[in-house]
């Protein structure tokens, strides 16, 4: 068993690279890819205790990139399953960090219009490397200006709320040519969650991503069901696509997520998924 889409404190997860490293050995996994979100620092601290356990370790990250002409946004996880990325990939990927950082500038000003004295400093003592929309959701419960969560998102942070502030990520077919170039395969993350409900309009898009550049569809993960499953399993027949998977954990943050077998079990990513990647 091995899961190829997780999350360390490094990102929007709760344990660190190395407690990650540890679970994973203790629930069996063969092989574990790190995803964090715009950032290779789990991934680098975590490369040292897998090999003292003998963990496969693949590096691996979790990109927002942007559909051309459409506000849509698609999520892009890059593997690197041979070797690490190249410099020029890892520069790239700061440049992401300097973007995101300018978005919680404009983010924190936008809050602070509401009422709500929060500081961009408190949220980056949560964020760590990558400070992003979960941080400030955290902050914003811890200091009582919502309830929860979801209720952090609704007031403040989701697409809809008045503070709202749109991130300038990279085009689908750029983040697709960094990752291919760096050295990895561009993969459609989660398909379910590009909220198409129409299957044809699903596929349609499936193949619009085939045609900017992305060579693999996440298969497996915790918000499919076994009918999606079946759905993305022909997707990737029909157009040459390599196959992934992984429970997306992120430790407390999605406490009903369990590392390698997602919700309720409903995640078994067997190793020749990985052992095909690579080959591909």
């Amino acid at each position: 068993m091995i899961d190829l889409h997780t999350h360390t404190n490094e990102s929007d997860g709760t344990p660190t690279p190395g407690e990650l490293v540890d679970r994973a050995l203790s629930v069996g996994l063969e092989a574990l890819a790190i995803t964090d979100h715009d950032t290779l620092a789990g991934y680098d601290q975590a490369v040292e205790p897998a090999r003292a356990g003998g963990l496969d370790l693949v590096c691996a990250i979790e990109l927002s990139a942007k559909l051309p002409g459409k506000a849509r946004s698609v999520h892009v996880l890059g593997y690197f399953v041979h070797q690490p990325p190249t410099s020029e990939f890892r520069n790239w990927v700061r440049e992401l960090l300097a973007s995101r950082r300018d978005r919680n500038i404009r983010l924190v000003e936008q809050i602070q219009k509401l009422g709500v004295p929060l500081q961009l400093e408190e949220v980056e003592r949560v964020g760590r490397s990558l400070t992003g929309r979960p941080h400030f959701a955290r902050v914003l419960v811890e200091k009582r200006y919502a309830s929860d969560y979801e209720d952090a998102f609704r007031k403040y942070l989701d697409e809809t709320a008045p503070s709202f502030v749109e991130r300038h990520g990279p085009a689908v077919p750029l983040a697709a040519q960094r990752i291919t170039s760096g050295g990895g395969v561009a993969v459609i993350a989660h398909p379910i969650r590009l909220g198409l409900r129409d299957p044809a309009a699903e596929e349609s898009l499936v193949r619009e991503l085939k045609d900017h550049g992305l060579g693999g569809i996440e298969v497996y993960h915790s918000d499919h069901t076994p009918r999606q499953v079946e759905r993305y399993l022909g997707y990737a027949k029909k157009y040459d696509l390599a196959i992934t998977g992984g429970s997306d954990f992120h430790g407390e943050s999605k406490p009903d997520i369990a590392l390698g077998t997602g919700r309720r079990g409903n995640v078994q990513v067997p190793r020749s998924v990985l052992d095909a990647l690579r080959r591909r």
